[in-house]
């Protein structure tokens, strides 16, 4: 079986890329046919978010869609501090505009939950939520993304952008924390 390792835990495949980039793709078109007439604007997360961002922002058919960046932290190791620190601002006006978070997952929501809220004060016409990834299980706010890849179960993930502290993040595939562990 394959598999990798960072610091002392295992990680078997999960998903493959293949699967993620037709993925993409859907969601890609989606947002083509919803967002059309509109000037959005896609909201990268960072960091985890970043090879999502990229691929879908790639594969959207917009001639005025634009794209800035964001970065929140609130994860440790493989759990949430669940303290959300903004450590770069947005400094675009997004008043009247469609804004389209992209995040890599959403597990708790209070990531996501906080920087909606943020958003709705500098008046955007509409802000939706994509993310790669969703945790139904895990959540704990209202919030319900717009455009979901992957609803997945409660398991710690790394790969295309998640990372183990920083690791795993350039991963092509999803790889899912294996129920053995190396000591």
């Amino acid at each position: 079986m394959r598999e990798v390792t960072y610091k002392g835990l295992t990680f078997v495949p999960y998903l493959e890329k293949e699967k993620i980039q037709a993925r993409i793709s859907e969601l890609a078109k989606q947002i083509t046919e919803e967002c059309r007439g509109t000037r959005p604007l896609f909201l990268c997360v960072l960091n985890g978010a970043f090879p999502f961002a990229a691929d879908l922002f790639r594969a959207v058919d917009l001639n005025d869609a634009e794209i800035s960046f964001i970065r929140l932290k609130s994860y440790e190791g493989t759990s949430s501090t669940g303290v959300v620190k903004e450590v770069i601002g947005l400094d675009d006006d997004i008043e009247g505009r469609t804004v389209i978070v992209v995040e890599d997952i959403v597990d708790t929501g209070k990531t996501i939950d906080n920087l909606v809220n943020d958003l709705r004060a500098k008046n955007p016409l509409d802000i939706k939520i994509a993310t790669l990834l969703f945790k139904p299980e895990s959540l704990k706010t209202d919030i319900k993304p717009d455009y979901v890849g992957f609803e997945i179960p409660s398991d710690f993930i790394i790969g295309f952008g998640l990372d183990l502290d920083g690791l795993a993040r350039n991963l092509p595939d999803i790889w899912v924390l294996s129920e053995r562990h190396d000591s």
